[in-house]
């Protein structure tokens, strides 16, 4: 069964906002020749990479709520230019939302138990995605959804 990671998404006020720096990020690295590649670099490296790269994900919490996931595909340790470890979570690119969860605020990441994580959004509910994240953060609190 394959473990996950949960982040807050620090920065970003909705999902679209997280695709966007993607697609920013993966921009420049094009212009640049390089091969784009979706990072996030943390301080603390998982000591249960084998079970993250068995098919995890990082679950992104935004806003207060995780609204998607991006697989993992590596974890890579190194040692910045202040002689300080950290590892660079690799995921893919493609964000899949999820059902929204509500999350309260914590410091880095967290192993995310496989029966804890939401589920992806279903085609039918991809309608969801287009809804203004009050009215969706509102209908959620009052159980609607």
């Amino acid at each position: 069964m394959p473990l996950n990671l949960i982040k807050l998404c620090v920065g970003a006020e909705s999902l679209d906002d997280l695709e966007q720096w993607i697609a920013q990020r993966t921009a420049r690295a094009k212009q640049a020749g390089v091969e784009p590649e979706h990072a996030h670099t943390t301080r603390m490296m998982p000591k249960r990479r084998d079970e993250l790269l068995d098919g995890g994900s990082l679950y992104w919490v935004i806003k207060g709520n995780v609204q998607a996931r991006q697989r993992l595909l590596d974890v890579r340790p190194f040692t910045d230019s202040a002689g300080i470890s950290r590892c660079d979570l690799v995921m893919e690119q493609i964000v899949r939302p999820t059902q929204w969860q509500p999350k309260r605020p914590f410091q880095g990441w967290r192993y995310f138990r496989t029966e804890d994580v939401p589920a992806d959004l279903t085609e039918d509910a991809q309608a969801l995605k287009d809804m203004p994240d009050a009215m969706r953060t509102e209908l959620l609190e009052l159980g609607l959804l």
